[in-house]
């Protein structure tokens, strides 16, 4: 094993020791979820503490006491110290709890960054609550869960914060609404658990929708919706037809370490999971650095541009001051995911976001991506990709 990866490995096996001896005790009660007719003067009365020390933990409600179904009132602080490699989904799986619970403590927003040494809160929903968690398998979706359970779906998603038609991953711990025990799984079409499953939706056109914006709405490249509907290259649209949209359900794959990304094909998952018009987090696998990209365009593999001139600074600044052809292996942060791949960062061709100091477009490479030019593999960033999913040998 290279030296490299052994630092890495043994790293995180030491924080993860330090983690375990150095967290804060986690009480049943270090958080309420806010059920239909409590108050902030019940939820004192019903965990014996004092009103003044749920305003300081939660200072929110100090200008408007109301509270709403679903709010998480802290009442106890547990913090976390942030680790290199941690992110809000890898924190809320150490702990069991939901990811959205989790960004709603902290005040974070989905894709939002956190940074090594920063303190976050953990929450721990009340056993008071009637609640209990669930750690999604292989193919689970909201509806085949909530009738696992025997809840509706309806109060699944409004207690996870979810929204109707919203991805959940494997891995991902979900809050169910009652004690209920599990029921045998629903008789379901569940397809293969390794390999993307698509269902097939309708899009109804509408003044001023073309393939072209249709496929950026639903993440899905244009040719693919020509081939799926039987459309030639000029084929006009008419305001009320039915356009067939697949939706591809990617599942998330095993990693050697939390480090690591996911190995995904461009072909057949990486492309869905970070479709054009999608903005995500580069980061640089080995020195840590982080920044932002958007993916602008690009068939054969994913053309991005940096989000700012700060994102643009920071990328120039992995490369040594200097852009450059030269592929490093990075790891690509979207939708909660970690995902394998290789960047270089030259600026080239088209461009379409401005003032970010980077004139034109950088290639990002994932499993099986190929050059524009000639439609073959590039083997350095092949190899790259594979050292970022920590399957270099």
């Amino acid at each position: 094993m290279d030296s490299k990866f052994k630092k890495i490995i043994i790293g995180t096996a030491l924080a993860s020791t330090v983690f375990t001896a150095t967290i804060t005790p986690i009480f049943a009660n270090s958080t309420h979820r806010v059920v239909s007719g409590d108050t902030l003067w019940k939820v004192s009365q019903q965990h014996k503490v004092s009103l003044e020390e749920i305003y300081k933990l939660n200072p929110q409600y100090r200008n408007n006491s109301n509270v709403e179904v679903g709010d998480i009132i802290n009442l106890s602080q547990t913090t976390y110290t942030v680790q290199k490699n941690d992110t809000p989904w890898i924190i809320s799986n150490k702990f069991k709890v939901s990811l959205e619970e989790f960004l709603k403590v902290n005040g974070l927003k989905e894709g939002q960054h956190i940074y090594p040494g920063q303190k976050v809160v953990i929450p721990t929903v009340s056993s008071t609550n009637n609640t209990t968690t669930y750690t999604v398998q292989k193919s689970d979706t909201p509806w085949i869960i909530s009738n696992k359970f025997k809840v509706s779906l309806e109060e699944f998603l409004k207690v996870n914060g979810l929204k109707e038609g919203q991805d959940i991953y494997p891995g991902q711990v979900v809050s169910i609404p009652s004690a209920s025990q599990p029921t045998s799984t629903p008789t379901v079409s569940r397809g293969s658990t390794s390999s993307p499953r698509i269902t097939y939706i309708n899009h109804t056109v509408a003044s001023g929708d073309d393939l072209w914006s249709i496929g950026i709405k639903y993440g899905i490249p244009m040719t693919e919706l020509q081939k799926l509907n039987g459309f030639s290259s000029s084929h006009v649209l008419r305001i009320g037809d039915q356009v067939r949209i697949p939706v591809y359900n990617i599942p998330i794959k095993q990693t050697p370490g939390s480090q690591f990304g996911e190995l995904l094909d461009w072909w057949t998952e990486a492309q869905y999971v970070v479709p054009i018009e999608k903005t995500f987090i580069v980061e640089d696998f080995y020195t840590g650095k982080r920044w932002n990209m958007k993916r602008t365009i690009g068939a054969n593999h994913a053309d991005v541009e940096p989000v700012s001139a700060s994102d643009t600074a920071i990328m120039k600044g992995v490369w040594g001051g200097s852009w450059s052809w030269a592929v490093r292996p990075v790891i690509v942060e979207v939708n909660g995911r970690r995902l394998a791949a290789s960047a270089s960062a030259m600026p080239h061709d088209v461009q379409n976001i401005t003032n970010n100091n980077f004139n034109g477009h950088s290639d990002l490479y994932f499993l099986n991506s190929t050059r524009h030019k000639d439609g073959l593999k590039d083997q350095n960033h092949q190899n790259a990709i594979v050292v970022a999913a920590g399957q270099k040998k």
